[in-house]
């Protein structure tokens, strides 16, 4: 891959982490507004909830994506009982 190439993956992927944080500050935040206020959620959708957390993790290197998939199947597959 070209230096260029590497240059605009690198800026990618710090764009995607950056977003991806603010993301989940000002959604979490405000979600946590409407609760404390008393105000309805049911405007804020699901996919509202997880989108910065999949630019956080396309952000991330490709060793981090690898182990985090790796730790999501550990946490939530089934263990064998002994």
């Amino acid at each position: 891959m070209g230096a260029l190439a590497q240059l605009i993956e690198r800026w990618t992927k710090r764009m995607l982490l950056v977003v991806g944080i603010a993301g989940v500050l000002v959604i979490y935040l405000g979600f946590l507004y409407l609760l404390i206020s008393g105000r309805s959620t049911e405007s804020i959708s699901w996919l509202f909830l997880l989108s910065p957390w999949a630019c956080i993790f396309f952000g991330l290197s490709t060793q981090d994506q690898l182990a985090t998939l790796h730790w999501f199947k550990a946490k939530f597959s089934r263990k064998s009982k002994g």
